[in-house]
């Protein structure tokens, strides 16, 4: 998808106008600094999962005009002519710092900092936001979805309900990232490594005279694999009866069925108590249809009989809620050697931005090595470790905590130098197992569906200070 492409050009028309109006006014060198950041949580749970990086870097290392591009810009007849031979010789030259993918990430930290020549570092702003903002959002609902599961494998089935071609193959990696066992998705498969998983469709048994033919040809093509689609006409009086009928004559009887759709509940007790008594204990029951973490959450408090599911439109949509906010903002700018912070300042207090060039630390207990809390500080600063530290509630103020016996890492980790990249693509396996573990490391408070903890994300006193110090001289 992306890797196959030069998406330079997939930007909103306003950060070019913006380019060469820089370019113009002489501004092009000036050192600008960019922090992405969101600000809310997604249905307003307790974390969201950093996803995507991979992509932004893909498409940093491949940023160029080509000759078609400035033939585009030049028949606007508003760009200076200097600034399309400029574009014709572009090269990336900025430093990018960012957030490892599959890190649980918090509303207000810059997920990616980028520093360099205000030209380039603004260009950018869109495919980034395109591309963390998308997969961020899904790689959260996946994470919540999973964790609804409660230990069963979640396949992610949402393909043919996803808004276009790019959203269903990086839905498939953030689905993955957030925890799925695997996708439909056949090219997410062949270009991360995702695996590809599937059953069958309504279409296969309506092409037989009857059902337990389907099944019968199904299981001869794929003896050791297959999992029969059994609601079809009638999940408990012909689908599961044909599908014993055919798992009795295997040898070793295989797999097991997928239900997609009526009362999940009365129909997988039903399922498991059928498959039980002809003998067919390990055979595992898919439940597929327009699910949930709500809804699996629901089914299996009623006690419903599922080993796996597979979750498609509301988890490859997010369709609860399918837009993650996040912003591009600029937080400073160099000025004969000395950086000069800007800030954004808003009747609306959510939307005042942080300035400086920062950084952020995560606090972890020492014993437990759960998260504690994070601290967004200015990037000359360092924090204690093991020593007392108190870290205030970002939504009242007023309310702080005295952590103790804690250690400090830094969240973000240097991807470009100069326009050249620095870092090493992890296995998105590897990513996976990470986000995963840090999910564990976070307190179950943390990770309700309904009124989650609120995690402390505080701003460094020599932060707080600067920021308060640029409200008051704005008055």
């Amino acid at each position: 998808m992306i890797e196959k492409l030069n998406l330079t050009m997939l930007t909103d028309y306003y950060e070019i106008t913006m380019a060469n109006g820089y370019f113009t006014a002489g501004m092009a060198d000036e050192i600008g600094y960019f922090d992405m950041f969101f600000r809310k949580i997604p249905e307003d749970g307790g974390y969201a999962i950093m996803a995507g990086l991979e992509q932004v870097i893909e498409y940093l290392k491949k940023l160029e005009f080509t000759e078609e591009d400035i033939e585009f810009l030049r028949s606007k007849k508003i760009f200076n002519e200097e600034f399309l031979k400029y574009l014709a010789d572009f090269r990336f030259a900025c430093d990018v710092w960012a957030v490892p993918e599959g890190t649980p990430i918090f509303p207000g930290e810059p997920l990616i900092t980028v520093r360099g020549p205000v030209m380039q570092a603004q260009f950018i702003e869109t495919m980034i936001l395109l591309l963390i903002n998308h997969q961020s959002l899904i790689a959260t609902k996946a994470s919540r979805i999973v964790r609804a599961a409660e230990g069963r494998p979640v396949m992610e089935f949402g393909t043919r309900r996803a808004h276009g071609t790019a959203a269903a193959v990086y839905g498939a990696r953030a689905s993955f990232i957030g925890g799925c066992a695997g996708t439909a998705c056949t090219i997410a498969d062949e270009d991360f490594g995702t695996p590809a998983l599937g059953t069958m469709a309504h279409s296969w048994v309506q092409m037989f005279d009857n059902e337990y033919e389907a099944f019968k040809a199904y299981t001869e093509i794929y003896p050791t694999n297959a999992t029969l689609l059994v609601d079809t006409y009638n999940v408990l009086k012909s689908g599961i009866p044909a599908a014993i009928k055919v798992f009795k004559e295997l040898d070793p009887p295989v797999k097991g069925i997928r239900i997609d759709s009526g009362d999940i509940a009365y129909l997988t007790k039903n399922a498991r108590k059928m498959l039980d008594e002809a003998g067919l204990t390990d055979c595992k029951i898919v439940i597929s249809n327009s699910l949930d973490e709500h809804i699996i959450h629901d089914v299996i408090s009623e006690g419903a009989c599922i080993d796996s599911f597979g979750v498609g439109e509301k988890l490859i949509t997010s369709k609860s809620e399918p837009v993650f906010g996040g912003v591009y903002k600029l937080s400073a700018l160099e000025k004969d050697g000395q950086m000069i912070p800007k800030i954004k300042i808003s009747e609306n207090t959510e939307k005042i931005t942080n300035p400086g060039f920062k950084k952020i630390f995560r606090f972890f207990d020492k014993d437990t090595d759960r998260l504690l809390g994070d601290v967004i500080a200015l990037r000359d600063e360092e924090m204690p470790s093991g020593e007392e530290y108190e870290i205030f509630d970002p939504n009242h103020v007023w309310k702080k905590k005295k952590i103790t016996n804690f250690y400090v890492k830094e969240l973000q980790e240097p991807i470009f130098k100069s326009g050249e990249c620095v870092y090493e693509f992890p296995d998105i396996r590897d990513i996976k197992a990470y986000c995963l573990q840090q999910q564990d490391r976070m307190w179950d408070e943390m990770k309700r569906f309904e009124n989650p903890q609120t995690y402390y994300v505080d701003l460094s006193h020599k932060l707080w200070s600067l920021k308060n110090e640029m409200i008051e001289a704005a008055k």
